[in-house]
């Protein structure tokens, strides 16, 4: 894989699926290794996608100082990243719990963001956070899913804080659009390419100066994209258009039927509105 060295001296993979212009794509989990976004449902038929494996995660090092696995300490990577791939500007995808990191790097490099794409992704940076009401919210769109009672029950402890590992992988279901065998094995692969350390420090105090990083991106002269699932609780649609009203280029759109992941949902249907989003920044 390729390689290059974080400003800290840790070594930084990523990898590079498809052809084309580069998109820097940034994992969620949080802290979990690129490899779960796959192609992104053949956007890299379209696309160069430079898939970043955060320090800690699949084949980048593990950093001297676990404190730099914070969120805000983590944009100076991908500003190394862009530098390392000579770009002068970047369009930049995240997804989920990377969102934070996205937005903390545009806030401070706005003039190396071309556009942003946020994929059913959190805004904490921004202020905006997904509520136990707002899981209770989605969760009941998938009352008649054979799977729900047993799910569902399995949600009210974590929301308890009494959840065990079994709980937490009967939930698995509430983030996919469709509970097929893709779904299935792809919720199996999460254990073995996360970091846990890193993910509980992820977020830890200090992370998110949102009142600056709002004030930053309002000013933010890049187009962007607010991609949500119907079905989803992180961000519920209703969130996600206030998470673009924080920035003065930015469109909403929902995917019909789509969870967490909405490449894994509805591949072509993600992957187009992804593209009809990018070639609007071509022009």
């Amino acid at each position: 894989m390729p390689a290059l060295i974080a400003p800290d001296g840790t070594e930084l993979t990523y990898r590079v699926v498809g052809e084309g212009e580069p998109l820097v794509c940034l994992p969620g989990g949080p802290m979990r290794a690129s490899a779960y976004l796959g192609d992104l449902g053949g956007l890299s038929t379209r696309r160069s996608l430079i898939m970043l494996d955060l320090r800690g995660t699949g084949g980048s090092g593990v950093p001297t100082d676990p404190s730099t696995y914070r969120c805000d300490r983590q944009v100076d990577d991908v500003e190394a990243l862009r530098a390392h791939l000579g770009l002068d500007r970047i369009d930049l995808l995240a997804h989920s719990a990377a969102g934070d990191l996205a937005i903390l790097h545009a806030a401070r490099h706005p003039q190396r963001i071309r556009s942003l794409t946020l994929v059913t992704a959190r805004a904490r940076a921004l202020g905006i956070d997904f509520t136990q009401e707002h899981r209770r919210e989605a969760a009941a769109l998938r009352s008649g899913e054979p799977w729900f009672e047993h799910a569902y029950a399995a949600y009210e402890k974590a929301w308890a804080g009494t959840a065990t590992d079994a709980d937490w992988d009967a939930m698995a279901p509430f983030f996919y659009g469709r509970w097929d065998a893709v779904a299935q094995e792809h919720a199996a692969s999460e254990v073995e390419q996360s970091n846990d350390e890193a993910a509980e420090r992820y977020a830890s105090a200090g992370a998110f100066a949102s009142t600056g990083a709002r004030a930053a991106v309002e000013a933010l002269d890049a187009p962007v994209l607010i991609l949500a699932g119907e079905l989803d609780s992180g961000p519920l649609p209703r969130i996600a258009a206030g998470i673009a009203e924080s920035f003065p280029r930015a469109e909403v759109t929902v995917q019909r039927g789509a969870g967490h992941y909405p490449w894994l949902d509805d591949p072509a249907g993600f992957v187009r509105t992804v593209m009809a989003f990018l070639r609007q920044v071509d022009r």
